[in-house]
């Protein structure tokens, strides 16, 4: 590209480009060489055969780019990139008994691991005990059962969590969940203050996405405002929200879709803590993202450089933010768990190569690898093995670390990159014409959104307009021959005991006092109830419990259909 702070199809040359340009065009299109196409990203974006300086016209490297550690953060929030430090290498993980759980982070860990990530079972994501008769059968199955501290003391025994940070996927529970955590770290004699991690708690896309939702939405806000509000007092190294594009892309978004809704929702969370009257600058540097990398290459890298480009002039210019870290976006990333086959499933190491890269070329903070077996089971030791080994072959021996944002510049990349930016900022002005995300929700805009984009998919591949290897094209038919994680068959056993062992050997009165003091502090709207929750996790209240002194105040949500 042209030297100068002013690069693209302007200047004296500009007009001759692009003539050159429409001649060149002219010239292959007439040849008969091309294939018939479509030429297309994962989105259904079509894409040019050719990108060059025309197609960048107008680009500003200071204003649209920047330096890496420089705003707009286009190219990085930190200025050495991976060599100032590597991304953490998080391995979502979580199965059964909280024992099994444990023994798994011991062994990825062992193996290289620098961060946690908890998966919890259905039951525990909708907020009820194992022993629940609506949790029937489900013990395990997605994620680790939490009924009580005492499994989250289980779950993290024996290892140093004044050490490791620790990711926890969990939503409407969220505050009970985070609050065993915190409870169970000070049980060991670790303050709060230096505990560093992620709750999920990312409720709007509960409602659009992943309907794991319990509470109404209003109600459900107040929750997420509390535990911002808690953790910038209390847990500084903590990050309360990560606001989630994953389960959006998964639900079968576009590339842009999820970029917008995601963005949309983290307007919506630094809005209503600015309504409650907390300081951008003192909440705002603890949220984080999460996005998910699909099979497009190239438009997952312009995809997360368009996330941070946008997030910077949001928080500026939207919320007066004057610290820089408030205007960070900074994002863990999960490769697409919707692009795994169960057939040939040894080729979805090649998928998950081919994402986790994308992800490290774009600029993570933290990464998960899928591992080839989750489209048939939870991970096998091996399969997890091969995941994490992914990620390290990646590290040390790809080069991709070596430098900041290695395809800035790339034509093609800055033109993805400012396309969805723009697109971007007209989802920002058709949500803020419905009066912003909850009446977005309530009229179902997300919902359809998505569900179109996710027909539009599926259409392509049954038509063969998009071809996925071993499915639609490349099919084999040969048996299964991959190791199936097997379960311990005593952990439910495990887990009820402990849980009746702790109702048995808890001080009911203190119980019963706590569980009134969290009732009447969600009743009465004036207090923050972090405080009332801890409380209540600390006399072993249970997260059944709990949660249905919340469904007693708050009610429970009842999604409308969308047609």
């Amino acid at each position: 590209m042209a030297q100068g702070n002013r690069q693209g199809g302007n200047g004296q040359h500009g007009d001759s480009l692009a003539t050159r340009r429409a001649a060149w065009e002219a010239r292959v299109a007439g040849d008969g060489r091309e294939a018939p196409g479509p030429f297309m990203t994962t989105s259904s974006r079509p894409i040019n055969r050719l990108y060059g300086p025309t197609d960048i016209d107008g680009f500003d490297y200071t204003r649209d780019a920047g330096n890496p550690g420089e705003y707009p953060f286009t190219r990085g929030v930190h200025p050495t990139g991976y060599r100032g430090k590597p991304w953490t290498i998080r391995m979502f993980a979580g199965f059964g008994s909280a024992e099994e759980t444990n023994a798994r982070y011991r062994y990825l860990l062992d193996h290289g691991e620098t961060g946690l990530s908890v998966a919890f079972d259905l039951t525990t994501l909708m907020g009820y005990d194992t022993d629940d008769p609506l949790a029937e059968g489900e013990f395990g199955k997605c994620g680790v059962a939490i009924s009580s501290l005492a499994d989250m003391e289980e779950l993290f025994a024996g290892i140093p969590l004044d050490e490791v940070t620790t990711s926890m996927t969990i939503n409407s529970p969220a505050a009970v969940i985070w609050a065993m955590y915190i409870a169970a770290a000070e049980k060991r004699g670790i303050p709060r203050h230096v505990l560093g991690g992620t709750i999920q708690n990312d409720i709007l896309k509960e409602y659009t996405a992943q309907n794991e939702f319990v509470f109404p939405p209003e109600p459900s806000m107040r929750l997420v405002v509390d535990t911002v509000e808690f953790g910038a007092r209390e847990l500084p190294k903590w990050n309360t929200i990560s606001v989630s594009g994953y389960h959006i892309r998964e639900a079968g978004a576009t590339a842009t879709q999820e970029l917008a809704f995601t963005l949309a929702d983290g307007i919506e969370y630094v809005q209503w803590c600015v309504n409650r009257g907390l300081d951008v600058d003192r909440f705002a540097p603890r949220i984080s993202f999460f996005f998910n990398i699909h099979n497009d290459f190239f438009e997952e890298i312009a995809k997360l450089r368009a996330a941070r480009r946008v997030w910077a002039k949001v928080m500026r210019e939207r919320f007066g933010a004057k610290s820089e870290r408030s205007m960070w976006l900074r994002f863990h990333s999960q490769t697409a768990g919707c692009s795994l086959t169960e057939q040939q499933p040894e080729v979805n190491l090649i998928r998950t190569t081919i994402q986790a890269l994308a992800a490290v070329l774009g600029g993570t903070q933290s990464l998960h690898t899928n591992s080839l077996d989750e489209a048939i089971a939870l991970p096998s030791e091996k399969a997890a093995r091969l995941a994490l080994r992914t990620q390290q072959v990646i590290l040390h021996e790809s080069g991709a670390a070596n430098t900041v944002d290695p395809l800035g510049g790339s034509y093609f990349i800055e033109a993805l990159t400012a396309a969805m930016e723009r697109e971007a900022f007209a989802y920002f002005a058709k949500i803020d014409a419905l009066g912003g995300c909850l009446p977005a929700i309530a009229a179902g805009f997300f919902q359809k959104e998505i569900a179109d984009a996710s027909w539009r998919y599926q259409r392509e591949i049954d038509r063969r307009e998009r071809v996925i290897v071993g499915v639609n094209d490349y099919v084999l038919q040969e048996p299964l021959d991959i190791p199936i994680l097997k379960m311990d068959p005593q952990g439910y056993d495990r887990q009820i005991a402990r849980l009746n062992r702790v109702r048995a050997e808890r001080n009911q009165v203190r119980v019963a006092e706590t569980l009134e003091r969290l009732r009447q502090a969600c009743a009465d709207g004036r207090h923050n109830t972090m405080p009332f929750i801890l409380d209540a996790v600390n006399a072993y209240a249970t997260l059944g419990e709990m949660m249905g002194i919340m469904r007693g105040v708050f009610g429970e949500h009842k999604e409308h259909v969308v047609v």
